[in-house]
């Protein structure tokens, strides 16, 4: 090996970025024969068929504080707060009395105090008002709502595998006319990635795909995919891992490449109808990120503002794919 190759070769080795060449987007391979409406449909189902212990994904956990925040489950409002030690509670929106807006209230010492006449409400259950289970897992709060989930309740929900150790986590948000199938649809078909999303995505190759038909096994149940990760003309290659742990949840995890052990977490809560009577879905994301780098540790002084860029980018992408949830949704109500 000439000294030259080596030395590109120890570059190639010591950084994660590639070159891409530049082509032509109608240029790249089709992939509507690989789409298999089918595929996508038994995927679907075999998720649904999961139990979800009625919990619903409602915020970041750090953007709850002790000011009063609103929320909605299948058309139920509700009021979430942290008391005088840091505990959340979530509970009924309207107050027991004479139904006002709690999340117009303010919080006492823990207690949150109706902005009316003045009632406390501690987070402890009244005969006339029952706060919900909630749960914090440090990067998203879930309350369990019992009357819109239909199932049998679990202590707590199902939880994705996180990285643990240095990360970075970084929670977005945005509402579309759709139900949550439609979100977990959207991300069974990794086949649109590099089509719908150019700026994001290069070079996708679905590896592993589950069987359209069968029985399928938990290691089968997964879609594996080879992408490059766009950075304008530099691009990232990984391989990523995609599962649904319960109906409303799907997951990638970056399994090989940079950041391997970092995931994405998709959560689709409903919210109820709006005033035409169509399904409003929340998608709340959120980017996990690690990496074994070294340099990733002091990258962490910088957390604020990379988890800004990372929101965004998470924006974007949805954005543009509640376009698909939604027309996967209107097609799906023209044929009823």
């Amino acid at each position: 090996m000439s000294t030259l190759t080596e030395l590109s070769t120890r570059v190639l080795n010591a950084s994660p970025f590639r070159v891409l060449p530049a082509r032509p987007w109608s240029e790249q391979r089709a992939t509507h024969r690989d789409a298999d409406p089918a595929i996508i449909d038994a995927a679907l189902e075999r998720s649904a068929q999961r139990p979800s212990g009625n919990w619903y994904v409602i915020g970041a956990s750090s953007e709850l504080t002790d000011t009063p925040r609103s929320a909605s489950v299948g058309g139920h409002e509700l009021v979430s707060w942290r008391d005088g030690d840091g505990r959340p509670h979530v509970a009924p929106a309207a107050c027991p009395h004479l139904g006002a807006d709690l999340c117009t209230g303010r919080v006492d010492r823990g207690a949150l105090i109706c902005p009316w006449h003045g009632l406390r409400l501690t987070g402890h259950p009244r005969a006339d008002w029952t706060p919900f289970p909630c749960h914090d897992d440090g990067v998203l709060l879930w309350v369990r709502h019992d009357a819109v989930g239909g199932e049998a309740p679990t202590p707590a929900p199902v939880l994705p595998t996180r990285p643990t150790g240095h990360r970075i986590a970084a929670v977005t948000r945005l509402d579309g006319t759709c139900e949550p199938r439609d979100v977990i649809a959207n991300r069974m078909d990794p086949w649109h990635g590099s089509w719908f999303h150019p700026y994001s995505f290069a070079q996708l190759e679905v590896l592993e795909a589950p069987p359209a038909e069968g029985t399928v096994s938990a290691a089968e149940d997964r879609f594996l995919v080879a992408v490059t990760f766009h950075i304008g003309r530099l691009g990232v290659p990984v391989v990523a891992e995609f599962t649904s742990p319960e109906p409303r949840t799907i997951t990638m995890r970056i399994v090989e490449g940079e950041g391997e052990g970092s995931v994405v977490e998709t959560h689709a809560t409903p919210l109820g109808a709006d005033a035409q009577g169509r399904p409003r879905t929340a998608v709340i994301e959120a980017v996990v990120a690690h990496s074994a780098r070294p340099g990733f540790a002091h990258a962490l002084r910088a957390r604020p503002v990379i988890a800004v860029f990372m929101r965004h980018a998470a924006h974007r992408l949805w954005r543009d794919d509640l376009v698909y949830a939604e027309r996967l949704y209107a097609l799906r109500s023209r044929s009823r």
